[in-house]
This record gives structure tokens, sequence and C-alpha cells, in this order.
């Protein structure tokens, strides 16, 4: 199966591909005669696994120790499940990161009159650490 196909079969674009081929994330695959990369099913695998895996955002960093996990059969769950609670505590963080910046926003907003006076709270607001409401609605 050629990288496009491959592609297709698995949601990771060809660009993707190469770029995880060259960073070692994924493995040279075995290549024709004419130097085009030619796919596995265990190669498509590993693609689907990576995909999956920065579908729910982990870095390349814990894919690549979870990809060695996967294929350790001495590995131990708890390993993996480290891996996984790490990622779930930096994901409640950004959360919690992405919260406050609605909030912010959101006050800064609801300071702003929105009308035609150059008076704007939401570019005041940029300019200070902390905003501040000095009028609005």
């Amino acid at each position: 199966m050629n990288i496009g196909e491959a592609a297709r079969a698995t949601g990771v674009s060809a660009k993707m591909i190469r770029y995880y081929e060259e960073i070692g994330l994924i493995p040279e695959v075995a290549r024709t005669p004419a130097g085009y990369r030619a796919y596995s099913e265990s190669d498509l695998h590993r693609l689907i696994f990576v995909r999956r895996a920065r579908d729910l955002g982990f870095s390349v960093k814990e894919i690549a120790d979870l990809l060695s996990l996967w294929g350790d059969r001495s590995r131990h769950s708890a390993d993996v499940k480290r891996i996984a609670q790490a990622h779930i505590e930096d994901l409640r963080k950004k959360i919690a990161e992405l919260r406050e910046m609605v909030d912010t926003l959101q006050t800064l907003v609801d300071c702003c009159a929105g009308d035609e006076r150059p008076d704007c709270p939401i570019l005041e607001g940029l300019e200070q650490d902390l905003p501040r409401c000095t009028g609005g609605t």
C-alpha cells in the first residue's frame, strides 16, 4: 500500500506520515524497487495508534513512550497508566487555564458597550494585568 492509500486508511495525512517517520516515531517502511514507500498492515496499525493518541492530545514524546510499551510484551500496565494519568492531569490544567481565559475575556466583553465610541474596555484590559470594568453594559 502506498503512502496515499495509507493516509486514507488511517486518517493520517501523507505529510504527517513522512514527519513521523523523519522524527523516528514510526520506523522507516519498506520501499518498492522504484523507491516508493510500501505500508504493511502492521504499519497501518501503528499509524492508527499514533493518530488515536494524537486525537487524545498526547505529545510526540508520550506517544513514543506508549509505542514502546505497546510493543513490549513484558510491560507493566502500571507504566501505561502512569503516562495516561499524567496526561489527564495536564489536560485538566489546560482546561482550567482555558476556563480562566474565557472568564477574563467574558468580563472584558461584558464591560464593553460595543457602540460607536472609541473607548474600549477590551483593549484597555489587554494592556493591563487584570481586567477592570470602567463602564459598558
